[in-house]
Formats: C-alpha cells, structure tokens, sequence
C-alpha cells in the first residue's frame, strides 16, 4: 500500500496510525479529522477537565516529541468513499485516493427536539462542547441532566462537587439497566440519592421551556423542573451517513468482522462507529469504550496490511470505569445475558461491592465499586475464560 488514510482524529484513529508505524507500514498515512484540535482524551471532559482540575494541556493524547510521519488534515470532514477507487471525499472539495482506509468517525451525542438555538442548553461529547459546559457550570444554578447513563452521572457528580442544585432525569424506571442490568444498576445510580442528587426515574421528557435561554425542562407527566442549565446526555449515533453510497455495510455503524475488516476490501472500522462481530456472542456488537478506541486498531490494522490473509482472534471482554461522587466504578464483560447476579465482596448499602455476572454458571461480566485490585483479578480470569 502506497497511502492508508485514517478518517477520524481522535483515540481510536491515533491507535491506528500508531499501530500502522509499529507494524512496519511506511508509506504515506493521512489522518483526517473535523474537529480543529490534534487527539486528545475524552474521558475526563466530564470530570476533571469540567470541575477545572485539568487543563486543556493534560488531555493531550500524543506522547512529547511524537511523530508519525502523518499528514495531518484537521477541520474538515469525510463526505463520502469512492467504492471502486477508495478516495475520499472531504467538505472542504478535496480528494484524498487511498489505498487502505481506517474509518474511525466516531459518534456524536444525540440531542433533544426542540433545542437547537436555546441558551443553556448543552450536550457533552467533544472539547468545544466541555469548554462551554465548564463556563456554564462556574456560574452556578440548578442543572438538570436528562439521561442517566454513564456519562450524565459523570456530570451531575461533578456539577454536585461544584455546589450546584443538580436532579436527574431518567426515562427508564432504573438508570444503567443496559449496561449494568437492573439489580447493579439501581445500586449504582444510588449513588445520586446519597449525595442529595434528585432522581427522577420512570419519566420521560416532553421538552423544555424558555424563550431565549432554558428556564425549565418539562415532563410527561405534567411536571416541570426547573433549570438554569440543562445537559442532555441520552446517548450517541455512529457517524456514518457519509458512508451511505459506499457500499459499506451498514448496521449500527459500520458492520464489521471479529477484526474490524468490513464489507468493502482494503477498509476497516474501529472505534465508536464500528460495529464488531463478537464470537463470543455470536452477534455483533458497537462498544464505545476508551479500551476499545485503543486496543482494537491493533487487529484492525493487521487484517488491513495482510489483505485479510489472518486468521482473526477474539476481543477481549469490553472494559470501562467511571468515577463518581468519589466512587472508582469499574466493569468488564457483558452484562446482558446473565442469568445470575453474586455479590463477591463488600457490602451493597455502603458502595462497596464486587459483583460477578454469571450465564450457565460461567463469569460473562464483573463489576466493582471501590475494589480496583480483586476486579482486577477477575477481569483477567475473565479474559482467560472467555
């Protein structure tokens, strides 16, 4: 291959061109990102960089010194994929011809009808959008999160340590039901409850009021609470409608092989946009994890230098952790499927818990409250196992 161009210039498209170098790639590599900024780490927008603790400096993804030889081509997006030919279209009237093609466009956070253009509104996916956040929070008020995953939680801990009024909204009648099940997932979100946090579970939202800026997000039932600032946090969609005419498979982002290869040859996908075929599943599966973004452009990029000639090997289990109100939060595996929950160690009421998911009485997932060293021990037999 001459030119392997990565599209997306965040973590997992700079562990791609990290990988191409390390594997022994030294043609040309363009790496082509929307977003102005060189790769930085997402994860702590929602913590340290949003209470202030951070700077702009510490997110920095790229080592001193670093380089890969890249031609780096920031501000402007990917708009389509020749089928034929691989070039690449961009925003900006450019084409880029490829070789090989890393696709690694991401997600973008999901948003609420009705918002666009209202003050005070804000959701929480890049650097410009913690940047404006973070302002925001400095002045205080009453937040409102709507949406009580991960990274809503995240956000509303941090808007607590900050001193402002902060409620959760949440449609379904447990947060974390999805990733955590039920049981561990109304474990998890009391963690709101014990600090003062409102939580507001079981209601939609209908939307919000105010003429120029938001003064109060209305419910579904006929409730309306108040708010100076809201943070819609309800998810995020794959971006791949630039894709649509490439003849990519398409299926919750792009559909993948168990190596990231997908249906067009001399491309692959990895990170938030990928949807990966599990073997331990049998089904594929989007994970958008940090670990993921990092690990999985190894395989990727093998399959794509090899021409798909090896032999793919199984993920490890998917791992996160989230650190809120002062609990680190850690979990591996799949929760989903599991027929059985078991408390390990610690105890449930003081936030201090290892939980093993079994399916068949075989770990499929662990997770852990303030128990870094036993998860750990179990996320490794669970890798092992799997």
């Amino acid at each position: 291959m001459r030119t392997v161009a990565v599209v997306g210039a965040s973590l997992a498209g700079l562990s791609a061109a990290r990988s191409l170098r390390k594997q022994g790639y030294d043609g040309r590599l363009v790496v082509i990102g929307d977003e102005t900024h060189r790769p930085y780490d997402r994860p702590p927008l929602s913590k340290e960089f949003l209470a202030g603790t951070l700077g702009e400096a510490d997110l920095v993804l790229e080592a001193e010194g670093e380089d890969l030889g890249a031609e780096w081509l920031l501000g402007t997006r990917a708009t389509g994929l020749d089928r034929t030919s691989r070039a690449l279209r961009l925003a900006d009237g450019r084409q880029v011809p490829a070789d090989g093609v890393v696709i690694a466009t991401g997600a973008a956070a999901r948003t609420l009808p009705g918002s666009a253009g209202l003050a005070g509104v804000h959701t929480l996916r890049t650097l410009d959008d913690a940047r404006a956040l973070r302002d925001e929070l400095t002045r205080g008020g009453r937040l409102v999160v709507i949406g009580g995953g991960f990274v809503g939680a995240e956000v509303a801990s941090t808007a607590y340590a900050l001193g402002l009024d902060v409620t959760v909204v949440e449609a379904a009648p447990t947060p974390l039901a999805g990733p955590l099940g039920e049981a561990m997932g109304a474990v998890v979100s009391g963690l709101h409850a014990d600090h003062g946090v409102r939580l507001l579970c079981g209601v939609g939202v209908k939307g919000l009021s105010g003429e120029k800026r938001v003064d109060a997000v209305l419910l579904e039932d006929g409730r309306s609470v108040p708010a100076d600032i809201v943070v819609v946090g309800v998810g995020a969609r794959p971006c791949v409608e630039w894709l649509e005419d490439s003849g990519i498979a398409l299926d919750n982002g792009v559909k993948c092989g168990a190596d990231g290869r997908t249906s067009l040859a001399g491309v692959v996908a990895v990170g938030d946009c990928a949807n990966w075929y599990d073997p331990r599943a049998g089904a594929h599966r989007r994970v958008e994890h940090w670990t993921g973004a990092r690990e999985r452009p190894d395989a990727a990029v093998a399959a794509l230098l090899a021409g798909g000639a090896v032999e793919p090997g199984v993920p490890r289990p998917p791992y996160f952790w989230s650190d809120q109100y002062g609990v680190k939060i850690q979990f591996a595996g799949h929760a989903a499927g599991a027929d059985s929950v078991t408390v390990e160690a610690g105890a449930v009421g003081d936030r201090d818990v290892l939980a093993v998911y079994r399916r068949a009485g075989e770990p499929v997932a662990v997770l852990g409250m303030n128990q870094p060293r036993l998860f750990t021990r179990w996320r490794k037999q669970l890798a092992a196992t799997s």
